[in-house]
């Protein structure tokens, strides 16, 4: 009985690779295109853009997600300038001294555009309070007031003293003036008393005189006791006429700005604080020191630039946090370094006398400030490998308003005396860029995630190659050689790059939009058209560019196929040998793989239906490698063990393999060993094999299948082609071929094949040349196919071991096993 499975026929050429034929593309050079002014290929992220910009309650935050080098910051900077274009621009916020509770600044919403004009009104005003309130006291008013209560003053002082005198005198006692004060003295005839005259006075005199002194005295500290309610009186006075004098100064001052921010009640309130605050810190105004503040001091603790930098100035100033010029919109900002004060702000400090002092004019604004009414553009990973700044951002973002705060007071680490700034209401939208692992561990793993950032803008990493794409990466050339000034690329330039992009799409029927290869590759082909001296860029020259690159990169390749050709890794690609196979693998370095291939050799024996994977055994076999041998044990006894259990032990093993092995990819290859090792059916070993296989004996898709057919046919070229080498893959790979001309060349020239595989049945067949075998409708395989091979040595394995176990465990004599 034949069998009537159908082979598969190797690939035609143009299966192999889709090329792109630039007739098929209408221009002949970029330079005739316009520049594409939408997104290419990613409507799913643009449509998910613009309804998060479009929806204004909060929470509608986004969250792009894509593969690096798609593009998605260029591209979401290009949007949002374009939506910020159409949106109001914000109004402008400052910070100004709060005189009543200094480590509490206020926040002072303007106009957009205001703010700076504001700060310049406060520099004018400090300038001219500076000088309109010396001259107000230097006004000859205001001296002639002066002049008048302090003369009225000495006038009820010197009353009060004669007042005091004459009665002292009417009892014979002068009042005299000495350095410590006001004395009392004996007199006679007019004449004071010297201490010797009054001892020479009657007794009784003597007693009288001091009787005198003692009341006189008395009474005189009565008197002189009204004196300092007198100066008391006389300084509240005083007081009161420069409070007066400065209030009519100030008041006059204030007049300009009153009228200029009448329509701003914030401003008026704080221009009330001003003049208040003027009122009772005249000093700082009025009889300033010939020197400037801080200079030839103990301290000098800065070195100020402008005079309103002076201490007693500086409380006047304006902090101007964010503006916004004239006539401009939204802001849109990239933060680039979101580490917390980058993004809520600082408290910046300044060192005095070995301390470190702060005021309101040293608060720093941060990205939520800049981008406050507009957009913010953040980095995922980079905002949560910063300390506190992922926490203070959805602080923010819940509480919509911006709190600026060092991270120990945030978290109460350091409880140190410093400012706390007046939050500022936040209303904007914030665009997190990150990796796709990173946006689903985030919705799994923070509770908040979802609340705050409630729209995925899903980036693709491949197109459909059609067209309307292979014009729009054209379009897209086009406006990335005008900006940067490089050559135009031809028709069939632009082709190669086409299919560049299928191949690192590793899809015929895709292109990748990893904007950042195509475009290095457009620069890369600039470079050498500039070395042959074109004013265009051709094909030849984008082909350079990419053998350049793999040159560069192909280092450790070439030593693998060096040592291969050496006989130092073995790799056989002419014998025919049974139980031994050439797998494919794909190595990974960095961004540059390569495919080489591995030698996988099987040994039976008689045994309890194991299949040892040695990779596995040794801890070098990943999880879906093992999962795969496990899966050739459940297709041999779904084939071959209905009626009795499986009496083999098998091992299979990775040959010369040291590193880990991870991946399915080989389980066809291990499938197609093991069979061809029951079967005594010796394996051509020009062929190399890859694909992975299922319970029901279906090879299935891998990746890497281009990287892993080159690798095999580099070594099979090294050593000469001869017609008999080529690769099987799964037919559902075919549809992601491109692979390099030439391999292309030499399956052309029937040299190398490439053949696609279905069913196990179909690789083993032509792996081995023997039929593989339909069962008949009672189960049994055609004489000397594989399938009845395969059955008849496990059947013949069944009776060894049952004679064995008959025998009580006796070893049983050797004999072969029959051939059907």
């Amino acid at each position: 009985m034949s069998s009537t499975l159908r082979l598969p026929q190797a690939l035609a050429p143009d299966a192999l690779a889709h090329r792109c034929d630039p007739a098929r593309l209408p221009f002949a050079t970029t330079a005739e295109l316009e520049p594409l002014d939408h997104p290419l290929g990613q409507d799913r992220a643009v449509a998910a853009l613009r309804f998060a910009m479009g929806m204004r309650p909060a929470g509608y935050n986004l969250f792009a997600l894509g593969p690096e080098g798609t593009g998605k910051i260029s591209l979401l900077r290009e949007l949002l300038n374009k939506t910020a274009a159409d949106r109001p621009a914000p109004d402008d916020w400052v910070y100004v001294q709060n005189f009543a509770e200094t480590h509490r600044p206020r926040a002072l919403r303007l106009p957009p555009g205001k703010a700076p004009e504001l700060k310049r009104t406060m520099e004018a005003l400090v300038d001219d309070l500076r000088l309109a309130l010396p001259a107000a006291f230097e006004a000859e008013d205001y001296r002639h007031h002066r002049q008048t209560l302090e003369e009225q003053l000495k006038e009820q002082q010197e009353q009060t003293l004669q007042a005091i005198r004459e009665q002292a005198a009417k009892r014979g006692v002068a009042v005299i003036r000495t350095p410590v004060g006001l004395a009392l003295a004996p007199i006679k005839n007019g004449e004071v008393l010297s201490p010797d005259d009054f001892k020479s006075l009657a007794e009784e005199e003597q007693i009288r005189l001091k009787g005198e002194l003692e009341s006189l005295q008395d009474e005189l500290e009565e008197q002189l006791s009204e004196m300092p309610q007198l100066n008391r009186r006389q300084r509240d006075e005083l007081r009161a006429l420069d409070r007066q004098t400065a209030e009519a100064a100030v008041t006059h001052s204030l007049e300009e700005a009153r009228r200029q921010w009448a329509d701003q009640p914030a401003v008026q309130d704080y221009l009330d604080a001003v003049r208040d605050e003027v009122l009772d810190s005249l000093e700082d105004f009025v009889g300033e020191p010939s020197r400037e503040d801080g200079e030839d001091s103990d301290e000098q603790p800065v070195r100020h630039h402008s005079r309103h930098d002076s201490p007693a100035y500086r409380r006047f100033r304006i902090n101007l946090l964010v503006t916004t010029p004239e006539g401009g919109a939204a802001p849109v900002i990239y933060e680039d370094h979101p580490t917390q004060p980058n993004l809520v702000g600082r408290v910046e400090h300044l060192a005095q006398m070995g301390a470190l002092v702060t005021d309101f004019n040293l608060i720093k604004p941060g990205a939520l400030h800049r981008a406050n009414g507009g957009y913010l553009l953040i980095e995922a990973r980079k905002v949560l490998m910063n300390p506190f700044a992922w926490e203070d951002l959805k602080r923010a973002l819940r509480a919509q308003e911006i709190r600026v705060e060092s991270p120990g007071q945030s978290t109460g680490l350091m409880p140190i005396v410093t400012l706390e700034p007046e939050a500022i209401p936040l209303d904007l939208k914030v665009i997190l860029v990150g990796e796709p692992m990173l946006y689903y561990l985030l919705a799994q793993e923070d509770p908040d995630f979802s609340e705050l950032f409630k729209v995925a803008a899903d980036f693709d990493y491949q197109m459909d190659r059609s067209l309307e794409h292979e014009m729009g990466l054209a379009r897209k050339v086009a406006g990335m050689t005008h900006e940067e000034g490089l050559r135009p690329l031809s028709a069939d330039a632009v082709a190669r790059l086409v299919e560049y992009a299928a191949r690192i799409a590793e899809d015929s029927e895709k292109l990748s939009t990893h904007m950042a290869s195509l475009t290095d590759l457009v620069r890369e082909a600039d470079y050498w058209a500039g070395e042959d001296k074109a004013d265009l860029v051709k094909r030849r020259h984008v082909q350079q560019a990419v053998d350049t690159h793999l040159y560069r990169h192909a280092r450790v390749h070439e030593h693998v196929l060096d040592e291969i050709e050496r006989g130092t890794l073995l790799i056989d690609t002419e014998s025919e040998i049974a139980g031994q196979i050439n797998g494919l693998v794909v190595m990974q370095l960095g961004l540059f793989s390569f495919g080489r291939p591995s030698r996988i050799s099987c040994r039976i024996h008689l045994g309890r239906g194991e299949l040892v994977d040695i990779e596995r055994e040794v801890d070098l076999g990943g999880p879906i490698h093992s999962k795969g041998v496990m899966i050739l044990q459940a297709f041999l006894a779904g084939r071959f063990a209905q009626e009795q259990p499986l009496t083999l032990s098998a091992s299979l093993v990775f040959e010369q393999s040291y590193g880990e092995v991870e991946g399915d990819s080989a389980s066809s290859a291990e499938l197609y060993c093991l069979l061809s090792a029951l079967a005594d059916a010796p394996i051509r070993q020009g062929f190399a094999v890859t694909g992975s296989v299922n319970q029901n004996g279906q090879i299935q898709a891998i990746g890497g299948v281009n990287e892993k057919i080159e690798g095999y046919f580099d070594v099979c070229k090294a050593r000469g082609l001869t017609g008999k080498h080529g690769v099987l893959i799964p037919a559902s790979n075919v549809k992601h071929l491109m692979l390099r001309d030439d391999v292309v060349e030499a399956c052309t020239q029937g040299l190398f094949h490439v053949y696609p595989v279905e069913t196990v049945d179909q690789g083993i067949e032509l792996l081995t040349g023997v039929p593989a075998g339909e069962a008949d409708d009672s189960g049994d395989y055609p004489p000397g196919s594989i399938n009845r091979r395969v059955a008849a040595k496990l059947n013949d394995f069944a009776k060894r071991l049952c004679a064995f176990n008959q025998d009580g465990g006796a070893r049983p004599p050797r004999g072969n096993s029959s051939r059907s």
